[in-house]
């Protein structure tokens, strides 16, 4: 079993902490191991409702929904570990071993789509977690939210690393035809071998290329994110990933420099020092160089670019890159084709 975090950080909201002894395990070598090396496993999610908004100036969308909370693709560097810290949990092992599913999600996106006073606006799948992480194949959520999408001509994005979107090509080319989705696919490395160890449990960088290409070829607009840059480790590939997107089809690309808010930074740091050996004090530095001598900023306009000389030339080289390579933005989705979803009940609008 592989996981990017090998830590139980504390959860900050609980005033009790729990720490093992292993005094008595030293050279139990077995089970040892083994408390690094969980099941996953996948819990209910009762929430009652299902898409929700943000007001930030540093996130272009407004309303998202995510079918499942805590992500098994064990990314260390995920901005989102710290959510599973309002679950009571802790933002290393429980965020990729303790999944919770919403099994309620597509009865409850028919129900959102089904309001007075929703107007089609587009809507993000997801701005948390992977909607198309491991769970995806046993439970079909997404699949069957995109169902519901199409039905209602309701306008979508969805955002992934994994190469498990292309199972629902049927659905986003339906979709695509009528100008109703984009689809962000995370690209950050082409190297196999980093990117097994930066994220253990999703599509490796030629299946995530092939997805770009195949979802272009049905005329489904990609936008592929270089996210996170990671200076000193992925930041020099850069350019060839942008190469690579642009032969497979994509439109548009954009990248985020690494952020690590809160309790991410604890997990990120272990597994800096535990995988990448003489480059973690290079890596760690240009980090911080970037983050005014901090290891993150949560400062808007600044979180996901970072400060600088060595983030002002980056930004210059990306956007050099992106102008030769000729991207651009993507084609606006269209709401004004969205008719309401019919309630659950079945009870149908007098007007």
């Amino acid at each position: 079993m592989r996981h990017g975090s090998r830590i139980d950080p504390p959860n900050r909201f609980v005033a009790t902490q729990v720490v093992p002894d292993f005094d008595h395990w030293e050279w139990d070598a077995e089970h040892l191991a083994s408390q690094a090396d969980r099941k996953i496993e996948y819990l209910t999610d009762t929430s009652r409702s299902f898409v929700t908004s943000n007001d930030s100036p540093d996130i272009p969308f407004r309303y998202s929904a995510n079918p499942y909370r805590g992500c098994a693709h064990g990314c260390a560097y995920c901005y989102a570990r710290n959510s599973h810290e309002y679950l009571g949990l802790n933002a290393g092992l429980d965020f990729e071993t303790k999944i919770f599913v919403k099994h309620e999600a597509p009865r409850l996106f028919r129900e959102f789509l089904s309001q007075d006073q929703w107007h089609g606006e587009p809507i993000i799948f997801c701005g948390v977690t992977d909607c198309y992480q491991p769970a995806e194949r046993e439970y079909r959520l997404m699949r069957q939210c995109l169902e519901v999408a199409l039905e209602c001509q309701q306008p979508v994005s969805l955002i992934t690393k994994n190469a498990l979107i292309l199972r629902d090509l049927d659905l986003l080319t339906a979709l695509a035809q009528q100008s109703l989705v984009h689809v962000h696919l995370s690209i950050n490395s082409l190297d196999p071998e980093l990117a097994r160890v930066m994220e253990p449990r999703t599509s490796i960088p030629a299946a995530r290329l092939r997805a770009v290409k195949m979802l272009s070829d049905t005329g489904v607009p990609v936008r592929v994110m270089v996210a996170p840059i990671i200076p000193g480790l992925n930041d020099h590939e850069a350019p060839a990933v942008l190469k690579a997107v642009k032969e497979a089809g994509a439109l548009d690309a954009r990248y985020v420099m690494l952020r690590l808010p809160l309790t991410v930074e604890p997990v990120f740091r272990e597994w800096l020092t535990r995988t990448q050996g003489a480059k973690a004090e290079k890596v760690e530095g240009l980090i911080r160089h970037m983050r005014d001598g901090q290891m993150s900023s949560a400062n808007w306009g600044e979180r996901m670019r970072g400060t600088g000389p060595i983030a002002e030339q980056f930004a210059t080289m990306f956007g050099v890159f992106r102008q030769k390579l000729k991207f651009g933005d993507l084609p606006p989705l269209d709401s004004s084709q969205f008719r309401p979803a019919t309630p659950a009940n079945g009870q149908l609008r007098l007007f």
